[in-house]
């Protein structure tokens, strides 16, 4: 176990949280802060034309609402500033450049749309596999089409299976070639991608425990190629269960599921919530209104359980403080 283990939260704040992204808070808290360690919030505003710095903000408060503190990042600012990936262009920008330079780099014109390649990549969506076309481009046709077209930059995978044990999902393997494909590094528009962003963020930040939702677990093969080409330590990865709504829905912002603002109409405080939530997840055995700093003496990663969470429809349909 490293000296001191930093973990953290990296909201992307695109619309109000809801019990899905506040129980991966809570979960990464948890998991620190029983480990006597710290945590960093990082706001993944990458697209500040969906990411305005208001939402941000609103962000903290409900944080400091639940009782989820963090030690560094935000607005607090920290030794490993910015915090806010729409202050790191230059600081990606020095990434790519290693990349480039190890000749891995390549302009892409494809026509399709790209403007969810700065956004955490969920399995439930479809993923089309890149099948290399602008790789095989000849510099006299990058020349000719870049008079017209700013391209993206894509980055060349090998065909190799990478494989890692995550330590709430278990083993897990990949082949980037055949089940990947060469993945963007930036858009076209210059913004960079998450992927490339999130690897450099938690290096340079130091995170050794990420605690994410499950859909992001088929993103940690192209993050760890992309950590041996930057010459970064990897951390260790914890994906955990996602709450679905009751049809069966991954709970999202876009269709403002159960989403905080809502929820905190109708609560004087967060326990409620919290106790909820540490139950659908097996850290109580019965709902009942509880803080994060309550739930810490308890809690162990053997409690949580591993697959995914259908929330009540009650939860539709009454107000929380009916949940319990």
């Amino acid at each position: 176990m490293p000296d001191c283990v930093r973990g953290r939260f990296a909201p992307t704040p695109s619309g109000r949280m809801h019990p899905g992204n506040v129980l991966c808070a809570l979960l990464a808290w948890l998991s620190a802060r029983s480990q006597g360690g710290r945590i960093v919030l990082r706001i993944e505003d990458l697209d500040p034309l969906r990411c305005p710095r208001g939402n941000a903000d609103l962000l903290e408060r409900d944080l400091a609402w639940l009782g989820l503190d963090w030690d560094e990042g935000g607005s607090r600012g920290g030794a490993h500033a910015p915090y806010y990936q729409s202050e790191c262009t230059p600081i990606y920008g020095t990434a790519l450049e290693i990349l480039q330079k190890q000749g891995l780099i390549y302009p892409c014109f494809c026509s399709r749309s790209q403007l969810h390649a700065a956004s955490a990549p969920h399995l439930s969506d479809s993923q089309v596999i890149y099948d290399g076309r602008c790789r095989r481009l000849t510099a006299d046709q990058v020349q000719q089409l870049s008079k017209t077209h700013r391209p993206a930059l894509r980055l060349c995978v090998p065909n190799e299976t990478i494989s890692f044990t995550d330590s709430c999902q278990g083993n897990y393997s990949e082949n980037l070639a055949k089940e990947c494909g060469d993945f963007l590094v930036r858009r076209s528009d210059g913004v960079f991608a998450y992927q490339l962003a999130v690897v450099v963020d938690d290096a340079r930040m130091g995170v050794t425990e990420v605690v994410r939702g499950r859909d992001l677990l088929s993103s940690v093969p192209q993050q760890l190629y992309l950590y041996r080409l930057l010459g970064y330590r990897p951390p260790q990865y914890r994906h955990i269960p996602l709450l679905l709504a009751p049809d069966g829905r991954r709970l999202s912002k876009r269709d403002r599921d159960l989403d905080l603002g809502s929820l905190r109409q109708s609560l004087s405080n967060a326990r409620p919530l919290i106790g909820a939530l540490a139950h659908l997840c097996g850290l109580l055995p019965q709902p009942e209104p509880v803080t994060p700093q309550e739930l810490l003496p308890q809690f162990h990663w053997e409690l949580v359980r591993r697959e995914s969470i259908c929330v009540p429809e009650k939860w539709y349909t009454t107000p929380p403080t009916e949940w319990l």
